[in-house]
């Protein structure tokens, strides 16, 4: 897998337009920094374009989430990890595709959805609960290959939907420590983060394989 590879169409309306420039403003300044008058001249497009597609701007951070968890998870849905015939492999690869992921400075590899969140929570109700919806996604996609691999291991110790939303817990708290450091130190503490998340999962359930044995 090579990172950073590009999972989103190219934007074919002004509406996509707008939201690209969305993902590559917030990533990089964080939404409250980002104002209408920039996602314009990013965008090429006018205000009146931009008021057209989106009543506010809260309108478009939930609009982002939603583009955002529908472009990545159409991404992750079509990964070969999925392929694989035993379920914890399954879930290993979709950490391994996710540390392939990490290159460069943080705006390279952040979630928008998470990084809105970390803004938005306490002033935006709508912003929140669409970045719930994306982040928390990503977690219910794993829960059926989780709650195969816990039966498979003879696990009863752990739940599916627990150990699903630990994942992205681990992923999004990689991306904020990761923003503490300077941009080339960013991806390799990110790495290492889930380098750990996966020797977890390994540990257990291997544990789990020689209990059931």
């Amino acid at each position: 897998m090579i990172p950073n590879v590009p999972f989103r169409p190219a934007p074919a309306t002004a509406r996509d337009r707008i939201l690209e420039a969305a993902v590559a403003l917030v990533r990089s300044q964080g939404f409250g920094a980002t104002s209408v008058d920039q996602l314009c001249r990013a965008a090429g497009v006018t205000k009146g374009a931009f008021f057209h597609h989106f009543a506010s701007k809260e309108a478009l951070g939930v609009a982002l989430a939603g583009y955002w968890s529908a472009n990545t998870g159409a991404f992750f849905a079509e990964a070969p990890y999925h392929h694989h015939p035993r379920a914890i492999d399954r879930v290993l690869g979709y950490i391994d595709l996710r540390s392939a992921l990490l290159a460069g400075p943080p705006e390279a590899f952040s979630c928008v959805a998470g990084t809105m969140l970390q803004e938005s929570f306490r002033s935006s109700a709508a912003i929140r609960q669409a970045c719930e919806a994306s982040i928390m996604g990503n977690a219910a996609a794993l829960e059926d290959d989780i709650a195969q691999a816990l039966t498979q291991a003879g696990l009863d110790t752990a739940d599916a939907p627990g150990l699903a939303r630990y994942i992205q817990v681990a992923i999004q708290g990689a991306f904020i420590v990761a923003k503490t450091q300077e941009s080339e130190a960013a991806a390799p503490l990110a790495a290492e983060a889930l380098a750990h998340l996966r020797r977890y999962f390994e540990l257990l359930f291997n544990e789990g394989e020689r209990d059931a044995g």
